[in-house]
């Protein structure tokens, strides 16, 4: 598995690690995960995709 690279993620004051939208684009498919910085658009409410603007 490759290294992260800085850009792909920061933490929170809390220590939590949050993936960017640059890491999720490079990674290549959405994980139905709902992540914050999604750019596949999941709604994890209804579990569907949906183009992001």
């Amino acid at each position: 598995m490759k290294p992260l690279d800085p850009e792909d993620f920061y933490k929170t004051p809390e220590g939590y690690l949050v993936f960017t939208e640059i890491y999720h684009k490079k990674r290549g498919t959405c994980c139905q995960s709902g992540c914050k910085h999604c750019p596949y658009g999941f709604d994890k409410g209804t579990g569907t995709l949906r183009q992001k603007k």
